[in-house]
């Protein structure tokens, strides 16, 4: 599928086209199962201890040159069990929590056969890139689990640059790889704060906001140019888009 003056199309991972965050709830139902059949916690202290771990991971500041991602997580688990149990701190149960964590979100982590469909016609007549913050580990990771990168002509982890999204450098280095302009590229997310604002930033022809929910944004979010409630509605984006160039050429 060609669009008049858009040659690339730039793709968010998590929750755009993969379900991270249904992965990481099964996840969580895995640790708690665990710690009371193995390790005979109640279900609520269970419960409390990832509510803590996933308020830790909202808030988490990493810094690669200091700490690896694998020893950052197992002290948010260590850290959770402690606050919530007290007594000494167990290194050995929060690293058994953390690696079957991130092994089960890993394995739950799909690329839907629709969405495979839609990127290969789509590349067909555009070049297609992934565009992920996070840490450069951990995205890998992930991009391996979904099986994604035969789908796409290049991938950029932001924990690999200089700068994440939303920082324009980002997206124009993304531009240089695939050898075209901002203006012919459109960005797809569904984080308002760094996909659109960061597309906008970079001065892209256009932001698409994958909205699932299709949730009202606070007035002083970024304007996308486009709001879909799926990522398969991308498709019929770029076709108006096409029918707006051809009626003003």
């Amino acid at each position: 599928m060609g669009v008049h003056g858009v040659k690339a199309v730039f793709f968010d991972l998590d929750n755009t086209l993969v379900d991270t965050a249904a992965a990481g709830r099964r996840a969580i139902e895995e640790v708690v199962n665990a710690l009371q059949s193995k390790h005979h916690y109640g279900e609520g202290e269970a419960r409390v201890i990832c509510d803590k771990v996933q308020a830790k991971l909202l808030k988490e500041c990493h810094d690669p040159a200091t700490m690896c991602i694998t020893d950052l997580r197992i002290s948010h688990w260590e850290e959770a069990i402690q606050e919530t149990i007290g007594g000494e701190a167990n290194r050995n149960l929060a690293a058994e929590c953390y690696f079957l964590w991130k092994t089960t979100r890993l394995q739950h982590l799909t690329l839907a056969e629709d969405t495979r469909g839609m990127l290969t016609e789509l590349r067909k007549g555009l070049r297609l890139l992934l565009l992920t913050n996070g840490d450069k580990q951990t995205q890998r990771e992930k991009i391996e689990a979904c099986a994604c990168q035969p789908y796409f002509d290049a991938i950029v982890v932001g924990g690999e640059q200089k700068e994440e999204k939303p920082a324009p450098s980002i997206f124009h280095y993304c531009c240089d790889l695939l050898g075209v302009q901002p203006a012919e590229c459109v960005m797809v997310g569904d984080s308002l704060d760094t996909d659109i604002q960061g597309g906008l930033n970079a001065g892209l022809k256009a932001t698409v906001w994958l909205n699932k929910a299709m949730t009202t944004p606070v007035d002083t979010s970024p304007v996308p140019h486009y709001i879909i409630s799926s990522v398969l509605d991308l498709p019929a984006v770029l076709q108006k888009m096409e029918h707006k160039i051809n009626a003003k050429s």
